[in-house]
Formats: structure tokens, sequence, C-alpha cells
């Protein structure tokens, strides 16, 4: 691990005392300082204003009880989540993920990450996140509903379409948005449409959105290989996860030209040399939530394997869009020895440091999610655009927009990698770029 600067130094020594514990914040937030050495070299005043010491701690943080009761008659308490990381470029934006695993430290890395994420998008967004421990899988449409208005009866007071707009994240989709969504209106009494985003499309949400961070991700790969004076054509290309992300990422591989052969689930993947059929994919994981196990069974020529990593399959492209930490160093080894020249991250922070060294020194471009899966919340800004505005764009029009800020993302990480002595690094890019616009928004709103 490099050695950072001594003023930054300082700073993650702060962050490591005042967070115990949060693993994940931590990886988060050393990842950034890493990249910031030659920034605040160059620009005293961010340290000077402690602008970057105030960017990691966030601007509120709120727990609550949820308490439901299941289709026993049961009583059920989960713990909920909001963390209002920064608002220097608009109101707080982020998602709502409800899994298990979900805890403050989870939220805060993920908060963390969508300040750059957001920033990065040009749109005028603040980072947030928030969630639960409440596992959807399993639960009736009633035990989710419930669940779901006992949430939002306490989230409802803190959230608001100019003062923080979630959206959905894992477990959170369509249903979700509709029960929180129809809570919030039920209590306020105010269709607030700008409130929430990922909402359906005949009651105020945005086409393109459930394609979004599959599409965006796919984008911005599409941009990393024109770098190169290469295209999408022929390549092979695995794809971790099933879920919306993964399904997305798949589809506009394959109408860019693309083969995905591979795809997984927590159980398992599939490889499929043909390409992975699309419509059958969405079928077993959309429709019967099933597992990726069900569509080996009935496609001829796919096999599934138990367990191991889908990152032992060879390709030219990797997009990872299952979970964080999920690709480490061993597949990160296995992925360059195999002749991989691209990995774009499609969920948020899903290769481990390790893994982001090993690209670097195989000379494997690397784009990470704070860019490369950005597309998600540049819609949801969009889709409050449309709410603000009470229009409705077309699939078409909202699909060029989206395209547009990719590119813009994946230009404006080059200009700073080149500015600040890492050319072709997206990695530094990334968190330069991301860092630069907030920070200068700090710097004007004083110390706040």
């Amino acid at each position: 691990m490099p050695i950072l600067d001594e003023k930054l130094g300082d700073i993650y020594d702060e962050v490591l005392r005042r967070n115990p514990g949060e693993d994940e914040f931590h990886q988060a937030v050393r990842e950034v300082l890493d990249s910031l050495g030659p920034v605040v070299a160059k620009h005293p005043e961010y340290t000077d204003a402690a602008v970057i010491r105030r960017l990691c701690e966030p601007e509120r943080q709120i727990i609550f009880r949820v308490p439901w009761v299941d289709d026993s008659g049961a009583v059920r308490i989960n713990r909920g989540f909001r963390v209002e990381f920064n608002s220097a470029l608009g109101p707080y934006k982020g998602g709502l993920r409800f899994h298990p695993s979900v805890y403050l430290g989870i939220v805060k890395f993920l908060g963390f990450e969508q300040i750059f994420k957001n920033s990065l998008t040009g749109m005028p967004i603040g980072g947030g996140k928030g969630g639960s421990d409440f596992d959807p899988k399993g639960r009736s449409d009633g035990e989710v509903m419930r669940f779901c208005q006992a949430f939002m009866t306490e989230l409802y007071r803190h959230i608001g379409e100019y003062t923080d707009v979630p959206a959905g994240d894992i477990g959170v989709g369509g249903r979700e948005i509709g029960y929180l969504f129809g809570q919030y209106k039920r209590i306020t009494n105010r269709y607030e449409s700008g409130v929430l985003t990922g909402k359906g499309l005949t009651w105020g949400g945005s086409q393109v959105r459930t394609e979004a961070t599959g599409y965006g991700t796919v984008f911005f790969a599409e941009e990393m290989l024109k770098a190169r004076g290469d295209s999408f054509d022929g390549k092979k290309v695995v794809v971790s996860g099933s879920g919306n992300v993964a399904i997305y990422a798949a589809e506009k591989v394959a109408r860019l030209g693309g083969t995905v052969i591979a795809c997984s689930d927590s159980n398992g993947y599939v490889v499929d040399e043909h390409g992975i059929d699309l419509a059958l994919l969405k079928d077993v994981k959309e429709k019967r939530r099933a597992r990726i196990a069900d569509y080996a069974e009935v496609r001829p020529g796919a096999h599934y394997v138990e367990g191991g990593s889908v990152w032992d399959v060879a390709c030219d492209v990797a997009l990872p869009c299952a979970t964080q930490n999920e690709l480490n160093g061993r597949d990160a080894a296995t992925l360059a020895k195999n002749g991989c020249a691209i990995v774009a991250e499609g969920a948020n922070m899903p290769c481990t440091p390790d893994a982001v060294r090993l690209f670097t020194d195989a000379g494997v471009l690397f784009a990470p999610g704070k860019a490369a899966n950005a597309g998600g919340v540049a819609t949801s800004a969009l889709e409050m655009q449309q709410n603000a505005s009470r229009d409705s764009w077309g699939f078409e029009h909202t699909e060029r927009r989206l395209a547009d800020i990719m590119h813009g993302i994946h230009d404006r990480c080059l200009e700073a990698a080149d500015l600040y002595g890492k050319p072709g690094n997206y990695l530094a890019g990334a968190n330069i770029a991301g860092f630069i616009q907030v920070a200068d928004a700090m710097l004007a709103l004083g110390v706040i």
C-alpha cells in the first residue's frame, strides 16, 4: 500500500480512530486519499481549510428502529439508516439498500463513494446513502409493503426534493420504491414526485432508469476501448452478478457487438460460450426470481459451476456488477494472465485494493465504480429534472443524455489524470476530478 502524504495520513488516522470497525468506509476513504497527494501539493488551501477532513465526516447520520408485523402476526424489528454525507453541490442523492449485511459502515462507504460519483456526473446533486438490514428475499408482498411503510414513517421527516432524494439499490426495486412513495404521499398529503427516484413509468418515473447503471457501465467501457482505438466488436465479456446491473450491462454489450459468455449469482456461475441468452436470463432472474443454475438447466451448451469464481473464465473485458469486494487479488491475477484488457466496475467498490494494484501493475485498464457505474444516479437526476418540469422524455432521448453524461465522465477522468501526473489512470482521475468539484464548492460556501 502506498505511503500517504503526511497531512493526508493524519486525516486517515483520524478516520480510523473516529469510525472503528467500519472497514468498508476505511477502504473507500483510503482509495480517495491515495490519489490526492499531487492535488494538495498544488492546492494547499484544501488542507488549510480542512476541506478533506470535513469531507470525511458526514453532515448527518440518522439511525432508527423499524418495527413491522410479518404474515404470522409476529412483531419484527430492523434497523434503518440514512447518512446524508455532503450537500455542497445539491440535495443529498443516493440509494437505499435492503440487505442483511447493511450496517453503518456499509452505508457510510456507499455514501462517501456517492459524493464523488455524483460530482463526476456534472449534475447538481450531493451525496448520501441509506438502507436497512431487512432482507426482502423470501418475504411476501404484504410483508415488504408493511416494512417499507414502517421504514418511511421515520424516513419521511428527513427527505425532500430540495433536501435528500433517495432511490433504489440492492433489495430495493420498483416494488419497494412504490410502497415507499405511497407511504410518503400518505403521510405528507403531497404528491412530490421528486422526493424519490426509480419510480414506475406511469407515476413519474424515467425511461432508461432500470437499464441506466448497466448501460452506463458499458458506455464507459466503450469509451475506454475507443481511447485504445478499439471497440466491443468481437470481444468476450464476463459479467459478475445477474441482477439489474448485470442484466442490462449484458444487454448493451450484445448490442455493441460483444459476447457476454458468463454471469453469476451468490451460489455459482454459468458459462455460455455462444453468448448469454438475455430473454432466458431475464425470465429466470426477473420473473421467476430463481437461481442462475436454472438457466443452465434449460439452455443447450451452457454449463453451471457451483461456487468457484466467475473470474476464472477467460475474457477480454470484465464487468464486476455484483457487490463490494467480490473480486480479489487472486481473481485479478487470473484475469490478467488470461488476457483481460479492461475492467470497469458496475457495482460499488467490487475490486479489493490488492486487485486494483495488480491490474495497474499488469497494465489492465481499470475504471472505478464512482465513474463507471454513475449512470444510475445520472438518470435519477434526469428523472428529478422531468419531475420538476412536469415533463416526460422518450427512451431514445433519455438514453442519449445518459450516453453523453458517461462520455463526459470518461473524458473528465482522463483529463484530471493527465493534469496531475497520472496519465491513463482512471482511478486517480476519477478521485481527483470528483474531489476538486466538491472541494471548490465547499470552499465557496464557507465553514459549514
